[in-house]
Parts: structure tokens; sequence; C-alpha cells
């Protein structure tokens, strides 16, 4: 049973994935990662031994930390970081109860290389809009919470990739990018091993907004019109992110929690 500086799997499955989802700190030892070096999505790998110094980090944050079973990594990390302000609770079963709940789980071998600040770094072509958009909001919310991504004219990606070392995505020739009927956005669910109903289901809405096939999805259209209208109103690309951020999010949830929810407006007249 989770006490109140514990979380159970089912619970932290609901956060993840959300804007106000915890930072999720994954402490396993060096050896008991290489045995499995999947992550729970949107964790960031961190040596327990050293929580003084990273501990800050997430001062103005909540932080689930988790080992492989839940017991002293987590527990004595999640007290230190609560000694500094945090509010930190611990995985109750830890790394195995999740994986035993065949929850999703991050294929790191996929991870780029990161920077000297532990950020993966991305460069797309500037003016994005759909592809462009829900890429980076996947990577944000289930791969690197702390991602950083670059958009540069198109002739420039390549260049900028190779002399910044940002990984390249959604132009051709590249390994995140289209695949046959496939855009990009599937290809990251697919080889991140993020394939759950509701990433799949908004998988659909961005194929078929992204590649002008609007009869794949009924939610398709209004995707593609609140898109477009969004790369209206932002000339900054950076800002534009931000609010893709939100209308990704709210996408997300309608595919998770509210698919058949339907809404009519009441009338609330008194029957005579």
């Amino acid at each position: 049973m989770s006490s109140f500086t514990t979380i159970s799997s089912d619970k932290l499955a609901r956060l993840i994935g959300t804007a106000n989802a915890p930072a999720l700190i994954d402490v396993r030892t060096d050896e008991d990662f290489a045995a499995d070096r999947r992550l729970i999505p949107g964790a960031l790998r961190r040596d327990h031994a050293r929580v003084p110094e990273w501990g800050g980090d997430f001062a103005t944050r909540s932080a689930i930390v988790v080992c492989l079973r839940g017991e002293k990594l987590a527990q004595g990390t999640a007290a230190w970081l609560r000694h500094m302000g945090v509010n930190a609770e611990t995985l109750e079963g830890g790394f195995e109860a999740w994986r035993a709940a065949k929850l999703p789980l991050l294929d790191t071998t996929k991870l780029p290389p990161r920077d000297a600040q532990g950020r993966t770094v991305w460069v797309t072509r500037s003016r994005p809009k759909i592809d462009r958009i829900a890429c980076p909001w996947l990577i944000r919310r289930f791969v690197d919470p702390n991602a950083v991504f670059l958009f540069v004219a198109p002739s420039e990606v390549v260049g900028v990739s190779e002399r910044f070392g940002a990984v390249p995505f959604d132009i051709e020739n590249v390994f995140w990018s289209h695949r046959g009927a496939l855009c990009t956005f599937d290809v990251m669910v697919e080889e991140f091993g993020l394939a759950t109903p509701a990433l799949l289901r908004l998988a659909t809405m961005v194929r078929g907004a992204d590649t002008a096939q609007l009869d794949l999805s009924p939610e398709a259209p209004g995707l593609l019109a609140a898109s477009l209208g969004l790369s209206r109103m932002y000339d900054d690309d950076l800002e534009q992110l931000e609010a893709g951020m939100m209308l990704y999010d709210a996408f997300y949830r309608w595919c998770r929690d509210a698919t058949t929810e339907t809404h009519n407006w009441p009338t609330n007249k008194a029957k005579g």
C-alpha cells in the first residue's frame, strides 16, 4: 500500500506525459541499469551518491525517485531531496514493479548523446506546422524533459547538426523522419517503445493532418486547423512550440481519457 512518501505504478502512469508530471529520477546502480537499459518514460538518470550535488536542480518541482525495487537507494535519495526542500516520493516496488505491470519503457539505445548539461539536442526546419511540433512535444513529455530544439533554415539543418551535435529530424534521409506511410511522430512512438493506445491514437491524428489524409481520423481536420492557426499566430518558432505544447497536451488527454465523452448544450428548460 502506498504511503505519503510512495506512489504506485498505476498512479505514476497517470501522471507521465502530462504538463504537471513530477520529475522522474532513476538512481539504479550502473550494474542494475546495465541489466535493463530501459527507463520509465521521461526519467533522468542520476547517481544516488551525489544527490547533495544535483538535488538542488529539482528544488522547484515534485520528484519521484526510482531504484530497482524501491528500497534503500530510492528511499535514501528521496529523504535527501526532502531535506533539500524537494517534494520527493519513491516508486513503490521500483523499476521491477513498473516492468512487471507491463507499463511502457523507453528504449534508451535510441537516445542521442547528451550535451554537457545532460540534454538531448535536436534540429529541424524552421516554421513548423504539425510533425515538427508534435515530435518535440513527445520528446519533452516522454523522452527528455530538458530537450533543446533548434529551428533553422531548411538548407542549414544538416550543417547545424554536424557543427552543434544536434540530431536532425523530420527532414529527408535521416533516421528520425517519415518512413513509407508513417510520419516522424509515428516513427518516434515506435522506436522509443511508447506505443500505448493513447499515443497510437494521437499518432493517427498527427499522420492524417501531416500527410493530408484527413480521412484517417475524424479529429485530423481539427488538428490541422489548430496547427495552421498557431503557425499564423506566431513568428517565433520557439513561442509557437510553447503554445503547441498545450495543444498536444489537450489532444493527448482527450486520446487517453475522453474519447467516449460527448457534449450537448443543456437548455435547462422546465418541462411543461
